[in-house]
């Protein structure tokens, strides 16, 4: 059995989620509902594996990894200091010891006023 992932979760991330509400008007409003903090560890992309992303036309994602019963899902949104991290993908290794989040980092506009 593989050892806890607990010790290798090193940042605390803001997890949010996309909610639709109806408007009363027969659209919708779609809000991020803020779901708490989660314990994650993000693993930095190599040279490498961002150069051949951006060769095959694609978005690069990174690993985050969170632990195994981590309710976060696909098109949720994990926040930081640096900006957000889409969610695109959530894998479960055959024993359960943490949970892999392929994401999408998302930064945010520097304000240099």
């Amino acid at each position: 059995m593989m050892p806890p992932i607990g010790m290798h979760l090193n940042r605390l991330l803001e997890h949010y989620r996309r909610q639709e509400e109806p408007d009363g008007a027969g659209g919708g409003i779609t809000d991020w509902v803020h779901l708490g903090s989660i314990r994650a560890r993000v693993s930095q992309a190599t040279t490498a594996e961002r150069v051949a992303a951006q060769q095959a036309g694609s978005e690069h994602t990174q690993p985050v990894y969170v632990r195994p019963r981590a309710d976060v899902r696909r098109g949720d949104e994990l926040r930081g200091p640096e900006g957000s991290w889409r969610v695109t993908a959530v894998y479960r290794p055959s024993e359960p010891v943490y949970r892999r989040c392929d994401c999408e980092l998302v930064q945010g506009e520097e304000n240099h006023g």
